[in-house]
């Protein structure tokens, strides 16, 4: 895949339409600079947009993947193919956000169970305190990390990651 012919043929398509970045950006419910990023060859749209934008074009997906128009048409085969590709992906996303909302929810409850056992006469007792003091440590690191890995460093993290795991084998 050439992302800068296929950057070209989306500046091209949008600009028959008579459309700005800004305009093309609100259809597909992104930022106009990542059109630009798109349209300059540095970025891919994710596969369910590319999908979108395909349709909203009326041009073939292999043709945008292309970078180039071509007569034939996509059959039905690829195009599900593709679409269950796309819904693969977000199932994986959905995992990987529910993983995260469980990672917070636990970090939040031992936060907030020190916050009692430190606020109560049950801090006297050593052994309730040293939970406390676990607790609270235990629930900040769970939301730092979970703060971390929803980030844009989160998705660099993991990236690395895979990489040496790569690497490794």
């Amino acid at each position: 895949m050439n992302q800068k012919k296929i950057g070209a043929l989306l500046k091209e398509l949008r600009n028959e339409k008579g459309l700005t970045q800004e305009q093309f950006a609100e259809m597909v419910n992104v930022s106009n600079r990542t059109v630009s990023r798109w349209e300059n060859g540095n970025n891919m749209p994710d596969l369910d947009i590319l999908i979108q934008i395909s349709d909203y074009y009326e041009i073939d997906l292999r043709e945008l993947l292309d970078g180039e128009r071509k007569s034939a048409k996509m059959n039905q085969e690829l195009e599900e193919t593709v679409l269950k590709a796309a819904a693969y992906t977000n199932s994986e996303t959905e995992r990987y956000t529910k993983r995260m909302h469980w990672l917070f929810l636990t970090g939040a409850v031992l936060w907030f169970v020190s916050q009692i056992i430190s606020h109560t006469s049950l801090v006297e007792n050593n052994m309730i305190n040293a939970i406390s003091e676990f607790s609270s440590g235990a629930g900040c690191g769970m939301v730092i990390c979970g703060s971390i890995m929803t980030s844009l460093y989160g998705q660099r993290i993991k990236a690395f990651k895979e990489r040496l795991f790569q690497k490794m084998q």
